[in-house]
């Protein structure tokens, strides 16, 4: 019954975790998002310009002068009203923030099983198993020289999370927009491919013909 319960609450809060990312991708809550969207990018481009461990230190550097000043107001603000608030951070310090066996067990068992069966599919790759697969897989990898050649990897990182902060909102605001140009894309491309995807997609190609048209 235990094993249950935890089990419903881990997916309880993995459903959660994934409410508040859409909800942070979507830009539900303008300030938060703005917030983290912001601090992403200051840390991504401090990377650019610092090492890592720079960037460690100045953040908790940073951290520190705001609690221990905070920390100094609150008590010397204690002293002259006469009372006894107690610590500013109690209630945090209080706060458990452990993980239990159960937890640890199963995020063990997800890592076990994604790095086996990565590691069985890069044997399959690169030990030919499959000579198909192989090939695609060779010319990925040539494609990412070209790839690595224009940008680093902190480039494609801070416009992956550009990408992820913006793509998401814009296709919400402009999704119709956006399939028509992909149908007529689509439709120039393959021009036969459309009527074998049904009505639905033949009403697209319709659409986008009427649009390049006007």
């Amino acid at each position: 019954m235990q094993a249950v319960a935890d089990s419903t609450k881990m997916e309880c809060l993995w459903t959660n975790w994934k409410c508040q990312a859409i909800e942070l991708l979507y830009w539900r809550d303008i300030k938060q998002t703005g917030i983290v969207f912001g601090s992403f990018l200051l840390l991504l481009f401090s990377l650019t310009q610092f090492s890592v461990v720079s960037v460690i230190a100045y953040l908790a550097l940073a951290a520190l002068s705001a609690t221990i000043s905070f920390r100094i107001y609150k008590s010397v603000l204690q002293a002259v009203q006469k009372t006894d608030e107690g610590h500013p951070f109690k209630a945090y310090l209080e706060m458990e923030m452990s993980l239990s066996q159960e937890q640890i067990q199963k995020y063990t068992d997800c890592l076990q099983l994604y790095v086996n069966s990565t590691v069985k599919e890069l044997r399959r790759l690169f030990l030919v198993q499959d000579l198909v697969d192989s090939l695609k897989f060779a010319v990925l990898m040539w494609l990412l020289t070209y790839v690595g050649a224009l940008f680093n990897g902190l480039t494609l990182l801070i416009m992956a999370v550009i990408s992820m902060f913006t793509l998401p909102v814009v296709y919400d605001k402009y999704q119709v927009s956006v399939k028509v140009i992909s149908a007529s894309l689509l439709n120039w491309m393959h021009p036969h491919a459309l009527q074998r995807w049904g009505s639905s997609t033949h009403l697209w190609a319709t659409l986008a013909q009427a649009w390049w048209a006007g």
